[in-house]
């Protein structure tokens, strides 16, 4: 039997259960790091709209933080699934 989990039809759910999980660890590091370093040394909070994504500001940084860590769950969330598909197409 073939795998059913193959990358093309579970990008989507891992997308999705990537992105979200990713980002909301992102941000609980975001405020880890703010919490233990306070502002360091970024002179500027960031902005609004694009100034927000300045990886030189503190809330660029974080954003960029929680962009990263999506994607990567996401890949692992892919990773995961199609493993997954390959155990269970042995036991059917």
């Amino acid at each position: 039997m073939a795998n059913k989990l193959t990358y093309s039809t579970t990008f989507w759910n891992s997308l999705i259960a990537g992105i979200t999980t990713g980002m909301g660890n992102g941000s609980v590091f975001g405020a880890a790091l703010m919490c233990a370093m306070g502002r360091g040394r970024f002179d500027n909070w960031g902005g609004w709209y694009g100034q927000a994504y300045i990886p030189s500001t503190f809330m660029g940084f974080i954003d960029w933080c929680m962009i990263i860590f999506g994607v990567l769950f996401m890949g692992i969330m892919m990773i995961a699934l199609n493993r997954h598909g390959e155990l269970e197409k042995d036991l059917v």
